[in-house]
């Protein structure tokens, strides 16, 4: 964001048919800004307003929360023309001039920034209202919402004192909805209002209209740092630099009558991308109403008021003509943004008016879909359908769905907001979900309601559930767009914040009682439910053949289980880039040879141990094989420390000495004589094959043997990459590598064939990235391990370092968690370094990565920068790494065209 003053536009227009701002503009107007400029231009709709850009937002925060000169002027000639175009004036008592405030940054945070509503009323604005529209008890809804919201959002009256006040009122006169309050009641609710305002903050409702705008101004960018906001931005990695834009608008009323509605509106299906049209609206209410989940509306179309069991209930039956110029002003919208589009809309006496549109958040599913149909429409190309997807969404489509063969007992029944089952203890609060979530337990969030500030609770469950709510509320917007399964409006259910449990008819559920919910079909269930692995659609299989059309990167798998390897071919892995052999050893057939192995008191013991272990090994590895077929295999030898195989507590020890035979001391002793200030810079890695050569020659036997049984099985050998950890010099890899070679040559001269096989290291020191050019030298291939090589690189223990990296994250230190997105400046340069180095002394040097930043696809842009050959991830991460690396290679293709290079 600029800051400069000179010559500045700090207010854009837009009403009448025209405006200042243009959708290219996002990053001055922000996207609500810049969508209402580019529908009043298409002569759309749209109540008349005008945008205060994010670059006051920037001087606001750098200025002590003041406002540039020149500000307060351009805003008052903004508002005479929308005076001028309404007809109607600001703080006129005869015929006022109503507007909303509203923030809007230049990316959709949904439901974490502020909105006033009806602002400009006051004690005889009210009265004008009243005479101009004939009806009082329209004014007096207006004027108490506006005094709840101003109330709320500007003065920081706890909003649940109006709420409650409204909660006594309707009680009082046997009221269920507030629709049903007269006049005379609503003039009373807002006099309570007052006095709520007033006792809460020594002082009176603020009666002067041009205080209440900047007061609301200023709320919509101090907003900007609220907690929650930040929280938001954090989850969503959104830069805090952008700012927000604050949109003033002339007021439109969906709560004049019966004749007036307000709603929210998606041109496609958010959850399934079906090409229908999905939202809510109510009648005789505004905006808030629907987000706010206060009411539970009525659905748009006629299918879903059908599919709900609501027959008749729909816009499309109750105010026929409006869903007519409703559903071409989405096909309008679709057309012109070229994607599906999220429509806040407000009838006021018949007539449509539109408040917003972006582009809509969706499931991964939705995603999908819509992508694929969209190109198959001709509104987009195959390359932006493959961009539009965002990779680690895919991780939505992986969830488990419900086991239809499994019995279970539904409780009550909600609205399907966000897709996928998940079971979990019942917990009512964000606080306690969060902390429970710290200690590994699964967890549900159940509320009436959410809001913004549940959002820590929200991202720390598996899942939400509310009593309250539509498919729009904030629960669903927020649930979708984190991929848990959520389940809104679940009215069966009665809550009770103060006993910890809610009811389903008869049924009690305590907090911490198990419960599993069903967003996609909106049911809610007792105890844990069985779940089955999601079916994939053909929408994914069309897009990942795109996408695989496109990338350069290859994309493998760590791997060393045959569940994890079918897993992973099932995914598309093109080979398994990490068998961590470790793991193998930890299986009870083979961890008492393990444990005699290092109880040995020479070569001759360990290698009459090892020898046990051959045959398990050898057969684990012809069972990868068989899986892979005839993809790659890279097989990394036995890297942690010794004492990882053994037991620590006194009863094991005992167990242990007694299964091995020995005296509990003998273990006792060879604890001791393995125990070390820092295992992982200890005897591990290539260092075990260097003082202990028999393990590696076990297990390159082991590989070896099961090539030759491979090829007798199937007719064709596998070609293996045997890997050695934690290499620091060239020396180590040679002296290793030699032993490796050795053991292959009695292979084939026992077996009288020959068959072939590729030695590579893995980059995981420092050292070994600076001198990756000696390296190069004994290696066929790098395989950069960057989990250790960031601990290494940083300084930081991946186990102690969640202790402070959260501090480290907000301070900015760190922009993101380094063992989760590779650190560019720092390991990313010696991982640039070593691949230059390492093919600069050997052309033609297989380069790969196989720590958890192989499934990140902000690491995955980078590998694809620096020339890698390919990626290596958890099973679950293979599709996110093949579109990620799809994008990659096309956002690369783009920078490198010569129209894409900036002339400016």
């Amino acid at each position: 964001m600029g800051q400069g003053v000179a010559m500045t536009k700090w207010v854009y227009s837009f009403g009448g048919g025209r405006a200042e701002g243009r959708a290219d503009m996002r990053r001055l107007l922000g996207g609500k800004g810049a969508n209402l400029a580019e529908m009043a231009s298409l002569g759309l709709p749209v109540p008349p307003g005008f945008t205060i850009t994010t670059e006051v937002c920037a001087y606001f925060y750098a200025h002590d929360r003041s406002y540039p000169p020149g500000l307060r002027e351009e805003v008052a000639a903004a508002l005479a023309a929308v005076e001028e175009l309404t007809g109607m004036r600001f703080g006129d008592p005869q015929r006022p001039l109503l507007v909303s405030v509203r923030s809007g940054a230049p990316v959709s945070m949904p439901g974490m920034m502020d909105t006033v509503l009806n602002l400009g009323l006051n004690d005889e604005t009210v009265e004008g209202l009243a005479r101009a529209s004939g009806d009082r008890r329209f004014a007096y809804d207006s004027y108490r919402r506006f005094i709840q919201m101003y109330g709320d959002v500007v003065l920081g009256v706890d909003h649940y004192l109006f709420e409650d006040a409204l909660e006594e009122l309707k009680r009082e006169r046997g009221c269920r909805f507030d629709t049903e309050l007269d006049a005379i009641a609503l003039e009373r609710l807002v006099a309570t209002y007052k006095e709520i305002v007033h006792k809460a903050r020594g002082e009176p409702f603020p009666q002067d209209p041009q205080e209440q705008l900047w007061g609301a101004i200023a709320a919509v960018f101090a907003s900007w740092m609220v907690p929650r906001a930040v929280t938001y931005r954090r989850l969503h990695d959104i830069s805090s630099d952008m700012g927000t834009a604050v949109n003033v608008q002339a007021m439109v009323f969906g709560n004049m009558g019966d004749d007036c509605a307000t709603g929210v509106a998606f041109t496609r299906n958010p959850s399934t991308g079906a090409r229908e049209y999905y939202g809510e609206f109510l009648i005789n209410a505004q905006g808030e109403d629907v987000v706010a989940g206060i009411r539970t509306p009525h659905p748009l179309t006629e299918a879903m008021a059908r599919a709900n069991g609501r027959p008749g209930t729909s816009m499309e039956v109750l105010m026929p003509e409006t869903f007519a110029e409703l559903a071409r002003v989405f096909e309008r919208l679709e057309r012109h943004y070229r994607d599906m589009q999220d429509v806040e809309f407000t009838v006021q006496k018949k007539k449509l008016y539109l408040l917003q549109t972006r582009t809509g958040k969706r499931t991964a599913q939705a995603a999908l879909r819509i992508a694929v149909e969209m190109a198959h429409e001709g509104l987009i190309s195959r390359e932006e359908a493959i961009l539009r997807v965002d990779p680690a969404s895919l991780d939505q489509l992986l969830h488990p769905t419900l086991d239809p063969r499994a019995q279970h007992e539904v409780i009550a029944r909600g609205l399907p907001a966000s897709p996928g089952a998940v079971s979990g203890r019942v917990v009512f609060d964000a606080d306690s979900a969060e902390k429970r979530a710290q200690m590994g337990e699964p967890v549900i969030l159940v509320r009436i309601e959410t809001s913004p500030d549940d959002i820590h609770g929200m991202h720390a469950a598996r899942g939400i559930l509310t009593s309250r709510g539509g498919m729009t509320s904030h629960a669903a917007v927020v649930a979708r767009g984190m991929g848990k399964p959520c389940v809104c409006g679940a009215a069966d259910i009665a809550i009770s914040y103060a006993e910890r449990q809610f009811t389903a008819g008869r049924q009690v559920v305590r907090e911490g009682d198990v419960i599993t919910i069903d967003g996609g079909t909106g049911h809610v269930m007792l105890g844990e439910v069985p779940t089955v692995e999601p079916q994939l659609s053909a929408e994914f299989a069309t897009l990942m053949e795109w996408a695989d059309g496109v990338r350069r990167l290859r994309v493998r798998t760590n791997a060393e289980t045959a569940p994890d390897a079918r897993t992973a071919v099932r995914f598309g892995a093109e080979g398994i880039g990490l068998c961590r052999t470790e793991h193998m050893f930890f299986q009870e057939d083979r961890i008492v040879a393990m444990r005699e192995m290092i109880l040995a008191d020479d070569a001759q013991g360990r290698r009459r141990a090892l020898a046990k272990i051959l045959p398990m090994q050898r057969q684990d590895f012809v069972e990868l094989f068989e899986i892979m077929e005839d993809r790659p295999v890279t097989i990394r030898l036995l890297d942690p420390p010794l004492h990882e195989f053994l037991p620590f507590e006194e009863e094991e020890i005992v167990a242990v000495a007694r299964s091995a035979g020995v005296d509990p001391k003998v273990l006792r002793r060879r604890l001791a004589e393995l125990e070390e200030a820092n295992p992982m810079l200890g005897l591990r890695g290539c260092r075990l094959g260097i003082v202990y050569p028999e393990i590696y020659e076990m297990q390159a036997r082991a590989i070896f043997e099961a090539v030759l049984e491979v090829r007798e099985r199937r007719g064709r050998a596998p070609v293996p990459e045997v890997m050695i950890p934690l290499v620091a010099t060239a020396r180590e890899l040679e002296l290793v590598r030699e032993r490796i070679d050795a053991v292959a040559a009695a292979v084939r001269e026992e077996r009288g064939t020959s068959f072939d096989y590729l030695v590579g290291t893995m980059i995981e020191l420092p050292r070994a990235a600076l001198r990756a050019d000696e390296i190069a030298a004994h290696a066929a291939f790098f395989s950069f391990g960057t989990n250790d090589l960031t601990q290494m690189t940083l300084g930081l223990s991946r186990d102690d370092a969640g202790k402070f990296l959260d501090a480290y994250l907000k301070a900015g230190i760190f922009e993101r968690d380094p063992f989760q997105t590779l650190d560019r400046a720092g390991v990313g340069e010696l991982v640039r370094m070593a691949a230059s180095r390492g093919r600069a002394a050997r052309p033609g040097l297989k380069l790969g990565i196989c720590g958890e930043h192989g499934g990140d696809p902000a690491s995955i842009a980078f590998c694809e920068e620096v020339g890698l050959d390919y990626v290596s991830c958890s099973p679950w991460r293979v599709p996110i790494a093949r579109l990620a690396a799809a994008q990659a290679a096309l956002r690369r293709q783009r920078a490198c065209r010569p129209e894409a290079v900036s002339t400016s």
